[in-house]
């Protein structure tokens, strides 16, 4: 395709964003040197339509964990496609049967009945819902900074007040403690509480990784109490933390497991709970409770299903701490080397945040990673801090490539700093 050709398509998108998408964002993407279309996908790398190649550092915000277009996923969703892409939903659904029983094989303890839905809102929408039915309370724990969705259930959840003032009144019941405090939470409950909701990492709260022991504390707190405890593992889990979710790490089983971004294998969306056998009885004794019309098609289930046979069978959850530790180990050298520059360097296995002294000099790094082909993005909560949540396929010659940029634009932000 000639260049001009190209410019033209690229310039018809944008103006498309501004008139019938969203012009802020059109803005956002001006401004962050974004405004070119992505075209084609494999692994780690994205390949705009000029043919310019980017290393994914971002990973869609925890969806890629298998990488990009990963060809046993694609198989299997194109196979299920010539077969039958979506439900009667009045006949049984096979691939939805089979993920379900694989997600209560693959998922801690005793979790065993799964609905499945189309995103991580959904999924902590329904745990909401399931932690009321089967308590018949109201109350819910939340954490500040966490993030569990922008639907109103899961944004009322969600402890960050820039996405929750603008929707004021919210769902009522639910209260917010400091993340990684325990005793806090266990403060908080009181006669109407149902359930705790926690990420075992808050993601777009900036990376922040709780004291060790907390989600243990958690579940004894929550025992002690005769309340929930839900666990969202929407980022977490997929093998991104070098376990295959979160909880792994404390040996910690919740009552409710929300699931989604990597489950979907990059190909398809998909989003689950997983939950004790004794918590589903409302929804079994009224099975039209709580649905959804796309959930559990079997084009996602077949993806899923898929996803989750690559992340076992090519063991990513090592491979995320290898690559994790790769990163970590330069990261923290430079935190040692410029602390007035960056702050704090944190995360496990391939999450891992950046936090910056100022939020210009993570918009700075930001801006210079794409000058470099390399895609990074904030942390939705933090916006100082960058986070790097790529796909657990990544290379140590990519983390290799991505880290050689960061040295360049460290030492090119002090010189900066030194001469103003």
């Amino acid at each position: 395709m000639l260049e001009q050709d190209v410019q033209l398509i690229v310039e018809q998108t944008m103006e498309k964003y501004e008139k019938y998408v969203n012009p802020g964002m059109a803005r956002l993407f001006r401004y962050m040197g974004l405004s070119t279309i992505e075209w084609e996908s494999k692994g780690s790398i994205v390949t705009d339509l000029k043919g310019d190649q980017y290393l994914d550092l971002l990973g869609g915000y925890g969806m890629y964990g298998a990488g990009h277009s990963h060809p046993k996923i694609i198989a299997a969703v194109k196979e299920q496609l010539d077969r039958m892409a979506m439900p009667t939903k009045l006949l049984l659904n096979k691939p939805m049967a089979d993920l379900s029983e694989l997600l209560a094989q693959i998922t801690p303890g005793d979790l065993q009945y799964s609905f499945l839905c189309n995103s991580g809102t959904e999924a902590v929408e329904a745990a909401l819902k399931l932690a009321r039915l089967s308590q018949k309370k109201t109350g819910i724990i939340s954490t500040m900074g966490a993030f569990h969705g922008k639907s109103l259930g899961a944004l009322s959840a969600t402890g960050r007040e820039i996405f929750r003032t603008p929707f004021l009144p919210l769902i009522p019941g639910f209260t917010h403690v400091p993340y990684g405090d325990a005793e806090a939470i266990e403060r908080a409950i009181n006669e109407d509480t149902a359930a705790v909701i926690v990420e075992p990492i808050q993601g777009e709260g900036g990376v922040i990784v709780p004291p060790k022991g907390y989600l243990k504390a958690l579940r004894e707190i929550c025992d002690r109490k005769d309340i929930l405890l839900i666990v969202d593992e929407v980022q977490t889990g997929m093998g991104r933390t070098g376990k295959v979710f979160g909880v792994d790490h404390e040996g910690v089983v919740p009552d409710i497991m929300c699931l989604a971004k990597a489950l979907g294998g990059g190909i398809m969306p998909i989003g689950a709970i997983v939950a004790r056998q004794h918590l589903w009885e409302g929804f079994a004794d009224a099975p039209f409770l709580h649905t959804s019309t796309f959930g559990g098609n079997p084009l996602a289930c077949a993806a899923a299903i898929a996803a989750i046979k690559v992340m076992l069978e090519e063991n990513l959850p090592q491979k995320a701490v290898e690559r994790g530790d790769q990163f970590l180990k330069a990261l923290h050298k430079w935190q040692a080397q410029y602390p007035d520059f960056i702050a704090e360097v944190r995360g496990m296995g391939l999450i891992i945040g950046i936090e910056f002294t100022d939020d210009g000099y993570a918009g700075f790094t930001i801006s210079e990673m794409v000058n470099n082909k390399i895609l990074a993005a904030y942390t939705l909560n933090n916006p100082k801090v960058i986070r790097i949540e790529p796909p657990l396929v990544i290379t140590e010659e990519e983390v290799s490539r991505a880290l050689a940029a960061f040295e360049k634009i460290f030492n090119a932000a002090q010189e900066l700093k030194t001469d103003l």
